[in-house]
């Protein structure tokens, strides 16, 4: 049995993910949280969980912090990350934080039970058609978007500043200081060639990034 930890904030979401499971005879939804330090404090819970099935953008910790901060409390636990985000690069930034697959949540529930089986297994899973985007941006990467140049730690503040958080703001929920956080967003726009937030916002609207 594959006992399943969901993070996602929205109800509705969790509603129909516990639905699905409930249909198979193998996967058991053992508990849910609803941002990122209540998905902590499950793990730090004596309850056992074989994987966790991640949304990426939640409030509190979040994305690729969030699964550090989850790697860091149990490292051997498997990450299927679930999310809108359906952009190759973001895919490949998740698995390289740690998680062991990435579905989009437009996923035909065939795949997401896949995506879960095989996960929990120990192996990994990519959405098909995200795979194959990923394999061609390898071959031609100077067909790569300006977003895909960004270091781990700059897309995250440029997903924050999306959402519309302050410089502050951004700085206390990734636990650094409000002068790395003004480097970091200098250093984004520079190789995005993009010149103020508003910009930022437009771009991640055309590029349909940080939907959820």
């Amino acid at each position: 049995m594959i006992n399943l930890l969901i993070a996602d904030d929205h109800a509705i979401v969790r509603e129909g993910i516990r639905k699905i499971i409930a249909l198979t005879v193998d996967i058991k939804v053992a508990a849910d949280a609803v941002d990122g330090p209540g998905v902590l404090q499950k793990l730090h819970s004596p309850a056992v969980f074989d994987m966790v099935l991640l949304d990426l953008t939640m409030p509190g910790a979040a994305g690729i912090d969030l699964i550090g901060r989850i790697k860091a409390c149990r490292a051997s636990l498997p990450i299927l990350v679930f999310s809108m985000h359906n952009e190759p690069q973001i895919a490949s930034r998740v698995i390289k934080a740690g998680a062991a697959g990435f579905i989009s949540k437009d996923s035909d529930p065939e795949i997401l039970l896949e995506a879960i089986r095989r996960v929990a297994a120990g192996g990994k899973y990519i959405d098909p058609v995200l795979a194959e985007q990923l394999a061609f941006d390898t071959l031609l990467p100077e067909n790569r978007a300006p977003h895909a140049l960004l270091s781990d730690r700059e897309f995250e503040v440029f997903s924050l500043l999306v959402a519309g958080k302050r410089v502050n703001e951004i700085a206390e929920q990734l636990i650094i200081s409000n002068k790395t956080v003004s480097t970091h967003k200098l250093h984004l726009m520079e190789k995005m060639k993009l010149g103020s937030t508003a910009e930022l916002v437009r771009y991640a609207v055309e590029h349909k990034l940080f939907q959820d």
